[in-house]
């Protein structure tokens, strides 16, 4: 996280922008002609980091001396600096308050977690479905991948829920539970192994709802802890009622995700089948074979001939009967 203050209110208030630091005061600003700039990291110089319900919280102090002589007559200057990750948009507040021999300022920034599920095509999970709605064949294999972006690397990811819907803003009426409570309901449900503590993977047979909707949407409730934290909802695993303890951190992300739709037969097989209905069709009303239609035909020709030969002999025989002129020389 970065803090920025303007070096004319440091200046206006009687402090020297070389007396700022962090926490940690080996921690020090990068100083501008007009900014004092802390990029502060979540893990060192002295940032704190608490959970409280479901909020991670990264906290830290700028503290500007009012003298680094061995006496003052000026309060020191404190600015908290407070990062929330939220599931809401950034907003800010800021407050002052006076407390013993310091000059207390706060400042809050509010966030959410960014959290990626997406389908992929295979169970390598190196190519990312783009398409929407995504089609896909019945009972076959869906590969998905939540992903976690924070700057904090000692975050995990956890699958806590996930719901499929034919509505994707009811997930209440007509639902089927693919996990629920980190317990597997549907018998097709598989985790993957992921290198990352931040990516989560698992996979499940597509399926439709029986007569109803085209669609199938997927809302699931994602977990994020601090790795490592033993007592946290990531690493208790399928439970039916989850007690967290006070010392652990962990807060809840939910993802919607669709729309699935079932692929339609490809049109080459529904002309052939439509070919194949039709020339039944044309056989059962025709239930004389094609061939034997050239039969009378041929018969026609044949007796047309023999009658022919027929008349053409008697003609030759009156012809031979008939006397032949002759005259007397």
């Amino acid at each position: 996280m970065r803090a920025v203050v303007e070096r004319s209110y440091l200046q206006s208030q009687g402090y020297s922008v070389w007396n700022a630091s962090l926490s940690d005061p080996s921690c020090r600003p990068k100083i501008t002609s007009t900014q004092v700039i802390f990029d502060i990291p979540y893990n060192s110089c002295g940032t704190r980091r608490q959970s409280n319900n479901e909020t991670f919280t990264y906290s830290n102090v700028i503290r500007v001396l009012a003298s680094d002589s061995i006496i003052k007559r000026k309060k020191d200057l404190h600015l908290h600096v407070n990062c929330k990750m939220l599931q809401k948009t950034w907003v800010q507040a800021m407050y002052i308050a006076a407390d013993g021999g310091v000059t207390d300022i706060d400042e809050t920034q509010y966030g959410r977690y960014q959290v990626d599920l997406a389908f992929y095509n295979s169970s390598s999970f190196l190519l990312p479905v783009n398409d929407s709605p995504y089609y896909v064949d019945l009972n076959q294999n869906l590969f998905l991948q939540a992903s976690l972006h924070s700057n904090d690397s000692n975050l995990v990811l956890f699958v806590d829920t996930c719901v499929a819907s034919p509505d994707p803003n009811d997930f209440t009426t007509l639902t089927y539970d693919l996990i629920r409570s980190g317990c597997v309901k549907d018998p097709t449900y598989s985790s993957y192994y992921s290198p990352y503590p931040s990516v989560s993977r698992f996979a499940f047979n597509a399926f439709s709802f029986v007569n109803r909707y085209p669609s199938v949407y997927l809302q699931c409730e994602l977990v994020v802890c601090r790795y490592g934290d033993y007592s946290s909802r990531c690493y208790q695993g399928c439970v039916s009622r989850f007690r967290r303890s006070a010392g652990s951190s962990q807060g809840k992300v939910s993802v919607v995700i669709g729309p699935v739709q079932l692929q339609e037969a490809p049109t080459e097989n529904r002309n052939a089948e439509l070919a194949s209905n039709t020339q039944v069709r044309e056989e059962l009303e025709s239930p004389t074979p094609a061939a034997s239609s050239h039969i009378p035909l041929a018969v026609t020709v044949a007796v047309l001939a023999a009658a022919i030969l027929t008349v053409g002999g008697l003609l030759l025989k009156r012809k031979l009967q008939e006397p032949i002129p002759y005259q007397i020389m």
